[in-house]
């Protein structure tokens, strides 16, 4: 009886330490964030500031932190994503766009790619009475809501795109109100400093502790747990990775391989050698390479026939190493 129970705790045991394994092995969803669209609030935030601030990268670099720091994706760079759209010509009018986005993610090599709106970005009259861009706010100068405290309130919605066939996978939506009301949705907080370069930093305290910053910070986060809870509906497309090193230059290891085979910017290979080869006494034929593993490297740079990697783990890399795609 002892033995029996016992026989059973350890295949639970090596079932759970399986599963474990497995889900450790398996690839994370790997996406791309627009910029968020904010035309339909822009009058309002440009009142606001007194200049037009995109408040739609705003809100997007608040959420790439959110989603990093989760960890339940793997989010592409941002300079990755900025280079695509340079190369296509991409324009912020196009931000809102699936299809025009899912092209960018499929040139990407993402899995998915999100795009966004900013649908509300004020106080709850902010469509009554409000001056336009570099204007006063309800009349009261720069960042005023009027002589009576207002409450700021800001809205997102964010779809899920598959980068395949340019379907919406998801719609996830954010709202958030600062708890606290103000004479001004740029107050609220003691440290203020405004802004330069047409740039407001969300991430900062100093905005965070405005009351547009509180409920901006809100909505993203709900924003984020939305975005996150919708993991799943994302497919992981599985490409494997087969190629050469064909020179290494101080800290630089160039493949033969790049976007047609299937290498993107950010993806970690790994890096083998082959030590012996294993021929067919018979026919001479090569029946088996037995290798060793030289290291870990991450594309940095790829074009269509090539990439260019840095080292992450491993030394010593030479040209005809083979790399490979991380065991899935």
């Amino acid at each position: 009886m002892m033995k029996s129970l016992l026989s059973v705790r350890v295949l639970a045991l090596l079932l759970a330490v399986t599963t474990a394994l497995s889900a450790q092995a398996q690839r994370k969803a790997r996406i791309a964030v627009m910029d968020f669209d904010y035309a339909t609030v822009q009058s309002y935030s440009s009142a606001m500031f007194g200049s037009n601030i995109d408040v739609g990268k705003g809100v997007t670099d608040l959420l790439i932190a959110g989603l990093v720091k989760n960890g339940t994706y793997s989010i592409i760079e941002r300079s990755a994503l900025d280079k695509i759209m340079a190369e296509q010509n991409f324009n912020n009018s196009q931000r809102a766009d699936p299809s025009s986005a899912a092209k960018l993610g499929k040139l990407l090599g993402v899995d998915a790619i999100i795009v966004g709106s900013v649908t509300q970005f004020g106080n709850e009259t902010k469509k009554t009475n409000v001056g336009g861009g570099g204007g006063g706010w309800h009349g009261y100068g720069l960042g005023g809501v009027g002589h009576s405290k207002s409450n700021a309130n800001v809205g997102l919605t964010a779809r899920i795109v598959n980068v395949e066939t340019g379907e919406i996978l998801a719609i996830a939506e954010g709202a958030g109100t600062s708890a606290r009301s103000s004479t001004s949705l740029l107050g609220g907080g003691g440290n203020w400093s405004g802004w330069g370069n047409g740039a407001v930093d969300f991430g900062s305290s100093n905005f965070q502790e405005t009351i547009i910053g509180e409920a901006t910070k809100q909505a993203v986060d709900t924003l984020t747990a939305s975005v996150v809870s919708d993991a799943p509906k994302v497919a992981i497309h599985k490409v494997t990775v087969d190629g050469l090193v064909a020179a290494v230059d101080g800290g630089q290891i160039v493949l033969n391989v790049g976007k047609k085979g299937g290498v993107n910017v950010g993806d970690q290979l790994e890096v083998i050698r082959v030590t012996k080869e294993i021929k067919d006494p018979e026919t001479g034929a090569v029946i088996r390479r037995l290798t060793s593993t030289v290291g870990v490297i991450r594309a940095t740079d790829v074009d269509d026939a090539s990439a260019v990697c840095s080292p992450v783990s491993g030394t010593g890399f030479q040209t005809g190493d083979r790399v490979r795609s991380m065991a899935q």
